[in-house]
C-alpha cells in the first residue's frame, strides 16, 4: 500500500473502480444474454419432432426443412459475427448488445406464429441476425471488465452458462410443449429479452476499440453466400440420398469456390473481416479447429438423439429434456473447474483428453438399440458434457488471450464463427448421412406405396411413421422396419461423428501448447503488460 508503484506493473488501474466492484453482477447480465441465444437452439432440439408433426399439432416440416430451421439461424449467425464484432468495437459493445437483443426478441415473437416451415426458416434467420450481435459482445465486455488474471475464471463461469442453457432449454421446451402449442418455445424468449435489456441498461458499461477496423461488406456477402450454397448442397444430397446428382455437386462446388474467393479477398484486403494471418499461428488455428470439430460432432448427434428418444423410445418432449440433463449438468460442474486441470497438466493434455472422451461417447451411440437400458444413455450424455467442458474452457482462453484485449470482439467473433459453422456443417453433413442411411434401410419396405408417397415416406422416421398412421392397420407393418432403419442410420451417423472427433483429437495433441514453465509464463505476462501500457 505504501509503495503503489510496486503493484502498478502487474495489475494497473486499467478498469475503473466502479466497474470493477460490480464485475460479477455484469457477468450475470452477460450470461443472461448468452443464455437466451443458446437456450433457443437447445429448446428447438426438443421441439423438432413436434414441428415435424402435421398441422394442427406442428407444421409438418420435412427433415430437410428442420435442418434449415436450425441452419438458417446458425448460418446468418456465423456469417455476421465478424461484422457484429467490428461494429461493437466501433459503435460500442453495449449499444450493439441492446440492438441485438431487441432484434432477437422480435424474431422470436414472429417465429412463434409462423404459418409454414418456410416462414419459420425466415424468422429463424432474423433471430440469427440478432444473436450475431449478442454473442461476441458478451465476451468482449467480459474481457473489458475483468483484469487478465481473473479472465480464465470469468470465461470458465461464462462457458458454464452454456451448460446452464443446455440444461434449462430442453426441460423448458418439454414443459411448454406439454401445455402449449409448438410456437411457445420461441415466445418464451420475449420476457427473458425484456429482463436482459432492463438489467443491461442499468449495469453494463459501454466499451469500444480505440482503433476499430473498417466493416467489410464484400467479405460478409462472400462468406454467407459460400456457406449457404455449401450447406444447401449437402442437405440436398441427403434429401435425395444421392451425392452424385448434378444439382448437388454443382451447388457444393459453387459454395466451395465462393469460400475460396472469400479467403483470397480477405488476404488482399486492408480491412478484412477475418485476418487470415492469425491462422499462421498453429496454436490459434488448432484451438479454433477444436471448437469447430466439437460442435460439428455434437450438433449432429443432438439432432438424431431427439428422434431416438422420442420416435423410437416413445419419451415425451419433457422426458427428453430431462434425459439431456446429465449433458448440461456435467458442463455446469466442470466448465468453471477446467482451468484447474489446465494449471496442473496444461492445455494440450486437458483438451486432448476431452476430445478422446467425446469421440468415445459418440462411438458409444452406435451400441444403442430400442431396448437398451436408459441409464446407459444418461452415462453417455454425462461423459459427453464432461469432455466438452474440458475442451471449451481452455480453448476459449487460448483464443481470447491470443489477440490484444482491444480486439476482444474479433477474437470472440472468430471463436463463435467457427463454433457455429462447425455446428451448421455437423447438422448438414451428419443429418445427410442419417437421411441417406435411413432411406437405404427403409426403401425396399416401401414398395407397396405409390411412387410420390414412397419418396416422402423414405426421408425420415417421422415421415415413415406419418404415412403409416394415415394408412391405418395396413401401415402397422412399416413401424418396426422404420425403427430398425433408423437405428442402423443412427449407428452409422454416430461413427462418422466419432471419426470427426478423433481428427480433432489429433489436431489438438499435435499443436496446442503443453504446460509452460513458470518463468516463461512470467515473461509472457511482462511482455503483455509492456505492449498494453
Amino acid at each position: 500500500m505504501t509503495n503503489p508503484a510496486d503493484r502498478a506493473a502487474p495489475t494497473g488501474p486499467r478498469i475503473p473502480e466502479a466497474v470493477h466492484r460490480r464485475r460479477w453482477a455484469i457477468l450475470g447480465v452477460l450470461m443472461l444474454s448468452l443464455l437466451i441465444v443458446v437456450l433457443d437452439n437447445s429448446i428447438l432440439n426438443v421441439a423438432i419432432k413436434t414441428i415435424s408433426t402435421p398441422a394442427p399439432t406442428g407444421l409438418g416440416a420435412t427433415q430437410s426443412e428442420l435442418e434449415w430451421a436450425i441452419n438458417a439461424y446458425t448460418l446468418v449467425f456465423a456469417g455476421l459475427l465478424f461484422t457484429a464484432g467490428l461494429l461493437g468495437d466501433r459503435l460500442g459493445r453495449k449499444k450493439v448488445l441492446l440492438g441485438g437483443l431487441a432484434v432477437f426478441g422480435i424474431g422470436s415473437a414472429l417465429a412463434a406464429f409462423s404459418g409454414s416451415p418456410g416462414e419459420l426458416i425466415a424468422f429463424r434467420a432474423v433471430m440469427g441476425l440478432g444473436a450475431a450481435f449478442v454473442m461476441p459482445a458478451t465476451l468482449a465486455v467480459l474481457m473489458n471488465v475483468f483484469e487478465r488474471e481473473e479472465q480464465p475464471k470469468a470465461i470458465g463461469i461464462w462457458a458454464g452458462g452454456v451448460g446452464l442453457a443446455i440444461a434449462i432449454g430442453p426441460i423448458t421446451g418439454g414443459v411448454l410443449l406439454d401445455h402449449f402449442w409448438w410456437g411457445s418455445v420461441f415466445l418464451i424468449n420475449v420476457p427473458i429479452v425484456l429482463l436482459a435489456l432492463a438489467l443491461m441498461l442499468w449495469l453494463v458499461p459501454d466499451s469500444r476499440d480505440p482503433k476499430p477496423g473498417r466493416v467489410d461488406p464484400v467479405g460478409v456477402v462472400l462468406s454467407v453466400v459460400g456457406l449457404v450454397l455449401l450447406v444447401y448442397g449437402i442437405i440436398k444430397g441427403g434429401q435425395l440420398a444421392d451425392f452424385t446428382d448434378a444439382t448437388v455437386l454443382s451447388t457444393i462446388g459453387a459454395g466451395l469456390a465462393v469460400l475460396v474467393a472469400f479467403v483470397v479477398f480477405e488476404k488482399r484486403s486492408d480491412h478484412p473481416s477475418i485476418d487470415v494471418t492469425y491462422f499462421k499461428n498453429k496454436v490459434f488455428s488448432s484451438a479454433i479447429a477444436a471448437i469447430a470439430l466439437v460442435f460439428f460432432a455434437l450438433m449432429g448427434v443432438t439432432f438424431f438423439s431427439v428422434f431416438y428418444t422420442q420416435s423410437v423410445r416413445g419419451y415425451s418432449p419433457l422426458q427428453t429434456g430431462l434425459l439431456m440433463l446429465p449433458l448440461a449438468a456435467a458442463q455446469m460442474i466442470f466448465a468453471p473447474r477446467a482451468r484447474l486441470l489446465v494449471d496442473r497438466f496444461g492445455n494440450k493434455a486437458t483438451t486432448t483428453a476431452g476430445m478422446l472422451v467425446i469421440a468415445a461417447m459418440l462411438a458409444a451411440f452406435a451400441t444403442l438399440e430400442a431396448d437398451t437400458p436408459i441409464w446407459i444413455l444418461e452415462v453417455i450424455f454425462f461423459l459427453m458434457g464432461t469432455g466438452m467442458a474440458h475442451i471449451m474452457t481452455p480453448v476459449s482462453v487460448v483464443i481470447m488471450q491470443a489477440l490484444p484485449r482491444e480486439k476482444a470482439g474479433s477474437a470472440s467473433a472468430l471463436s463463435n464463427t467457427f463454433r457455429q459453422v462447425g455446428g451448421a456443417l455437423g447438422i448438414a453433413v451428419l443429418g445427410s448421412v442419417l437421411s441417406t442411411a435411413y432411406r437405404t434401410g427403409i426403401e425396399d419396405k416401401l414398395g407397396t406405396l405409390p411412387p410420390a408417397v414412397r419418396h416422402t415416406a423414405g426421408e425420415s422416421i417421422e415421415a415413415t411413421l406419418g404415412v403409416a398412421a394415415k394408412l391405418g392397420p395396413e401401415g402397422k407393418t412399416l413401424v418396426t422396419p422404420a425403427y430398425d432403419a433408423f437405428l442402423h442410420a443412427m449407428h452409422v451417423t454416430a461413427l462418422w461423428g466419432a471419426g470427426v472427433a478423433l481428427v480433432g483429437t489429433v489436431v489438438v495433441a499435435l499443436f496446442l501448447p503443453g504446460k509452460p514453465p513458470a518463468p516463461q509464463q512470467g515473461e509472457e505476462e511482462k511482455e503483455l503488460s509492456d505492449t498494453r501500457s
